[in-house]
């Protein structure tokens, strides 16, 4: 950072000053806790979900995970195309991007935005832009977890 003080004129250096002066301070307490309180919201519902799948379907507390996912993507996808989420997303931040929804919500907006370019090419193209890295990772991260926890058994660690 110093070097790229160093190498800036005098006029770029005045500019800086000016700008860090005029720029707008974000308020990171009240962002952490809108994000907190609103994640934690979105979550009771997913919870909430997995309850009514437990009671009315019969499903166990390790089979109810699917559903509910499902459930809370499918929710997401639907409050982003009648332009609800990108509401709550802009009060809420990272309490709507961090939880699965954001996840369906990422995937339904690629499609939103290039359904015009047609079905095959447009949404069913960029569909999977921002998806196929997170599953990507997903898969990857999972396969990390296991090969520790395998080396920690084999070990006698557990």
């Amino acid at each position: 950072m110093a070097n790229k003080k160093k190498n800036l004129t005098p006029v770029q250096q005045q500019y800086q000053v000016l700008a860090n002066e005029r720029e707008v301070k974000r308020p990171v307490l009240k962002n952490c806790i809108k994000a907190f309180f609103v994640g934690g919201f979105v979550c009771c519902i997913g919870q909430f979900i997995s309850i009514l799948y437990m009671n009315y379907f019969n499903f166990t507390e390790q089979t109810v995970g699917n559903p509910t996912v499902a459930t809370m993507i499918f929710i997401s996808m639907l409050f982003t195309g009648f332009g609800l989420y990108d509401r709550l997303a802009q009060f809420g931040g990272a309490g709507t991007a961090v939880p699965v929804t954001g996840f369906g919500n990422a995937v339904i907006s690629a499609c939103i935005e290039h359904r015009s370019e047609g079905f095959v090419l447009g949404v069913g193209g960029n569909m999977f832009k921002l998806a196929g890295s997170v599953i990507i990772f997903g898969v990857f991260s999972a396969f990390v977890v296991a090969l520790i926890k395998t080396i920690l058994i084999q070990l006698g660690g557990f």
